[in-house]
C-alpha cells in the first residue's frame, strides 16, 4: 500500500485529541486554515464544526471574532495587475479587511493590495493594517545584519502602519524606517536583506497606541500615536521572531515566541512568554518540558488568555491547537484535519491563530 507523502498528516492524530472538561474552559474554538479556500470554521469543545464561514478570498492570513459575533477576517486579494510583484514574501499577503454577519454577508471591506499579515477593526469603526513600502536606499545600506547581498533587486522593504476610518480614509500612518535605528535594529543574521522589519502583528490600543511585532528584528514594541516614538521595546535579547503579542488586563503582554534563528541559545524551540513590557520580566512562560524540541513552529502562531486563566496556544506549522493550564497541564487539544498545498510550506495544515470563545457569543447555538 502506499505511503501518505504528507509526514504530519501521516504522523500524527487529526481532529480532537483531549479534552479534560473540569480543567479546560468551556466555548467554542474559531480558526481558519492559512492556505484554505476561505472556510474559517468554529468548533464545539468536543471538536465538532457547529458553524462555518465561507469568505470570498483565501485567508491572508486568518480572521477573528468580533464582540458583536461578527467576523472580521483579513483576505489574501489577487495581483491588480498580471506579474505584480508583492515584495514581502507573497505567501503572507493580504489585501483586504472585511466585516461579515453569521450568515457570511459582508457589512464593511476596505482593499489595499499591500496590505500583508494582520489587520484589526477598530473602536470608531475603520481598521488599522500592516502594509510595506521602500525603505530610502540610502538607509538601506546602513542597515545591520541579514545576508550579504540579498537584497530584491537591489531594493528593501519595511513596514507602514495604516489606520482608515470607516469611508476607508487614511487617518494615520506610520514608516518603520523613519523610526528604526540601523545600528541596533538589526535584521536576524541568516535573514534576507529584503525586509528590515516584517512586521506579523499589529494591536490597536485604548487612547490609539499600537503594539507591534517586528519578526525580522525580533522585536516587540509599544508605538506612541502622537509622536510615532517608541514608549517600550523587548528585543532579540528576549525574543525569537516571535508573533501575536497580546495585551493582558494586568498590563503584561503575552507572546509566542517561535524561537527560531535564536540569536541568546544554541537549542531551536518554541515558548508562551507573559512579559512586564517595560521591565522585560517574564512571569510566566510555558515550553514543552518533557521533551523541549517538540514544541516548535518556526513560522506563523499565536497564544490568547482565557477567562479561568489558562492560555490556548496555537502551534501555527502543525495545525495544533491546545489549552494549558497555568500550571502546565494540557486540557483541551485539537489538529487541523484539513490540508493544503501552498509555496514553501508544501503540503500542510497550518493555522495562523486561533481563538476560544464563551459560549455567550452565539445564543443561536443554545
Amino acid at each position: 500500500m502506499p505511503l501518505d507523502q504528507a509526514t504530519w498528516r501521516r504522523t500524527r492524530k487529526l481532529g480532537l485529541t483531549g479534552h479534560e472538561p473540569s480543567k479546560a474552559f468551556q466555548g467554542y474554538t474559531f480558526y481558519t486554515p492559512m492556505f484554505g479556500d476561505g472556510a474559517c470554521y468554529l468548533l464545539d469543545m468536543e471538536g465538532n464544526e457547529v458553524h462555518r464561514w465561507q469568505m470570498p478570498y483565501p485567508p491572508g492570513d486568518y480572521g477573528y471574532l468580533l464582540p458583536n459575533g461578527n467576523v472580521f477576517y483579513n483576505g489574501k486579494t489577487p495581483p491588480q495587475q498580471p506579474g505584480e510583484y508583492f515584495p514581502a514574501w507573497p505567501v503572507f499577503k493580504g489585501g483586504a479587511m472585511l466585516e461579515v454577519d453569521w450568515d457570511g454577508n459582508i457589512v464593511w471591506q476596505h482593499v489595499d493590495p499591500a496590505h500583508h499579515h494582520d489587520g484589526r477593526r477598530t473602536e470608531s469603526g475603520g481598521a488599522v493594517y500592516l502594509t510595506i513600502t521602500e525603505t530610502p536606499p540610502e538607509l538601506a545600506e546602513r542597515v545591520q545584519g541579514g545576508l550579504p547581498n540579498t537584497a530584491h533587486q537591489g531594493r528593501m522593504w519595511s513596514d507602514r502602519l495604516v489606520e482608515v476610518d470607516p469611508q476607508g480614509k487614511v487617518v494615520w500612518e506610520w514608516l518603520a524606517w523613519q523610526h528604526l535605528d540601523p545600528d541596533t535594529d538589526v535584521i536576524t543574521p541568516t535573514d534576507l536583506r529584503d525586509e528590515w522589519s516584517h512586521a506579523n502583528t499589529i494591536v490597536p490600543l485604548p487612547g490609539g497606541d499600537v503594539i507591534v511585532s517586528f519578526r525580522n528584528i525580533s522585536t516587540v514594541a509599544r508605538i506612541d500615536r502622537a509622536s510615532g516614538g517608541f514608549v517600550w521595546k523587548l528585543g532579540w535579547d528576549l525574543l525569537a521572531q516571535q508573533h501575536h503579542p497580546t495585551p493582558l488586563e494586568n498590563g503584561n503582554v503575552l507572546i509566542f515566541n517561535n524561537g527560531s534563528r535564536r540569536r541568546s541559545h544554541p537549542l531551536i524551540f518554541s515558548s508562551v512568554m507573559e512579559v512586564e513590557p517595560v521591565s522585560g520580566k517574564v512571569v510566566w512562560e510555558y515550553r514543552d518540558m518533557s521533551a523541549p524540541l517538540s514544541f516548535f513552529s518556526s513560522y506563523i502562531s499565536g497564544a490568547q488568555r482565557l477567562a479561568n486563566g489558562n492560555t490556548l496556544i496555537c502551534e501555527g506549522v502543525p495545525g495544533r491547537i491546545f489549552e494549558v493550564t497555568p500550571q502546565y497541564e494540557i486540557v483541551w487539544e485539537y489538529i487541523n484535519p484539513h490540508f493544503f498545498e501552498a509555496p514553501v510550506f508544501g503540503v500542510n495544515n497550518a493555522v495562523f491563530r486561533a481563538f476560544r470563545y464563551p459560549p455567550e457569543l452565539f445564543p443561536r447555538l443554545g
